[in-house]
């Protein structure tokens, strides 16, 4: 087998190389900004951090879990939809950590539908995100009972980021494609899409039982109906799949499923991938 190192899925985004908003926060968070130097805090300035926003896309713990270790002093702002956030700080007291004191980290609200801006404005222009709802549902660990008190379509939210006439797509679970997703998508300079699983099967062909992809809210790869299909017209974008499982056969370089992914124009993202749009 052949394949390359990936710690858990993470986007670092700057507009002008000098502040930096994280699109999720993964548990790797700390290996992550230790193996990007632009990330790192400048000697020269005291308590200095690059970070300025965190995005999140989900309460799932490979999403928020990496928020634990940004508990220091330094302020940074945070992204959210209400539905997150009340997750988060609300029903898990672990996250209190996160406001040891005033504007320790400064929360604003994500609407699907709605738009914001994650960095402050620059010469080089002003990051727009826009947030779609991916119709996802929110983490396992998360009662029936106490999502019934949420709103459902702020579970998972996927972003379009725009700077300027630059657009890339942050996607990292999907459960299903809309033709407003791929209309949207048209004209990205780059997608990074939700690679998780194979086939909508394939945790209960290797476990035995338990929830197809799309129960889980990821759409599968390959199949009728899966992304290798249904982004085949895309001609223009970059396309790139992460969150990635490790059960996922197309992690092997030398498998069918690999060759297949690259022949329909996609890549995988893998640990230190840089791209300057």
């Amino acid at each position: 087998m052949r394949a390359s190192a990936r710690s858990q899925a993470q986007l670092a985004v700057s507009a002008d190389g000098e502040h930096w908003s994280l699109i999720n926060a993964s548990p790797d968070l700390r290996y992550q900004i230790e193996s990007f130097p632009a990330l790192h805090p400048r000697p020269s300035i005291s308590r200095h951090s690059p970070i300025y926003s965190v995005v999140l896309t989900s309460a799932e713990v490979d999403a928020a879990l990496g928020l634990l270790l940004l508990r220091e002093s330094q302020p940074f702002h945070a992204y959210a939809t209400d539905a997150v956030r009340e997750l988060l700080l609300t029903d898990n007291n672990m996250f209190a950590v996160l406001r040891r004191q005033p504007d320790q980290v400064r929360w604003h609200s994500i609407l699907p539908g709605g738009r914001f801006h994650p960095l402050p404005a620059t010469e080089e222009g002003l990051l727009t995100c826009a947030a779609l709802t991916t119709h996802g549902a929110f983490p396992g660990h998360i009662s029936a009972e106490r999502s019934k008190d949420l709103r459902q379509d702020e579970a998972v939210i996927g972003l379009i980021l725009q700077n300027g006439t630059r657009k890339a797509a942050f996607v990292p679970g999907a459960q299903d494609l809309s033709h407003e997703w791929l209309k949207q998508m048209e004209d990205c300079d780059v997608i990074f899409f939700d690679g998780t699983f194979w086939s909508d099967n394939e945790l209960i062909d290797i476990q035995g039982g338990g929830k197809t992809a799309r129960e889980m809210g990821h759409s599968p790869v390959s199949g009728v109906g899966g992304t290798l299909e249904r982004f085949a017209s895309l001609r223009k974008p970059r396309k790139i799949f992460i969150h990635i499982n490790n059960t996922n056969p197309m992690l092997d370089e030398d498998s069918a499923e690999y060759a297949q992914v690259r022949e329909a124009g996609w890549e995988l993202a893998f640990d230190g991938m840089e791209l300057q749009l």
